[in-house]
């Protein structure tokens, strides 16, 4: 019984500790879900091994289902824009480490920790690094409608070495939809939003 108290605490230390990370970035799961995660994990992982009839993999194919449900209850899509995918891995994670823990391998769980956390933390730095170079953005502008009005902007964007992919292209009555997916360096898209705020052809530009 002692033993199964401490991987208990055990997975809720490791769940809290991720959820902290997740909490400090304002993320959708965070400290609370974290550590139910975990726990959750560990317990059934506990039950499955003190189970004797049943067998050990159906207990944990019924974890994973489980959190089939709850991982695509956090992911978010957006037009082009999918969000939600980390917070739904590093669940993914948690429930992980916490089978771990109640497993009995407490070292395993802990490496695991560390190393989720330097992905969390320490990667996002240098995905910041290869924005600078490669960054990515939806663009949608609403304008008033002039004829080549598309072609324009796409030598606009040429200009500033970005490239740009057409999605969608709505006309309504006096007024036009652009929406471009471009990518270039982090300084180009920059000069190029001064530019199009300036622009009196454009109503609303968002990003």
């Amino acid at each position: 019984m002692d033993s199964e108290l401490y991987y208990l605490l055990c997975a809720a230390a490791i769940g809290a500790v991720i959820g902290l990370e997740r909490e400090y970035k304002n993320k959708t799961a965070g400290l609370r879900t974290m550590i139910m995660v975990s726990m959750a994990s560990c317990l059934f992982t506990i039950l499955s091994r003190q189970i004797g009839e049943v067998s050990d993999d159906r207990i944990a194919a019924n974890i994973l289902t489980g959190l089939g449900f709850l991982c695509a209850g956090v992911i978010f899509k957006d037009e082009n824009r999918i969000s939600g995918i980390t917070t739904a891995t590093t669940i993914w994670m948690v429930a992980a480490l916490g089978m771990a823990i109640g497993a009995g391998y407490i070292a395993l769980g802990l490496y695991g920790t560390i190393l989720v956390l330097v992905i969390l933390s320490l990667l996002t730095y240098l995905e910041k690094l290869v924005e600078e170079f490669n960054l990515i953005r939806d663009y949608k502008m609403i304008c008033h409608y002039e004829q080549g009005l598309s072609h324009y902007y796409e030598q606009l964007f040429k200009q500033y070495g970005l490239k740009a992919k057409h999605v969608l292209q709505v006309l309504k009555s006096d007024e036009i939809i652009l929406h471009w997916n471009i990518s270039g360096k982090r300084q180009r898209h920059n000069l190029l939003v001064e530019e199009l705020s300036q622009d009196p052809r454009i109503k609303r530009l968002s990003f």
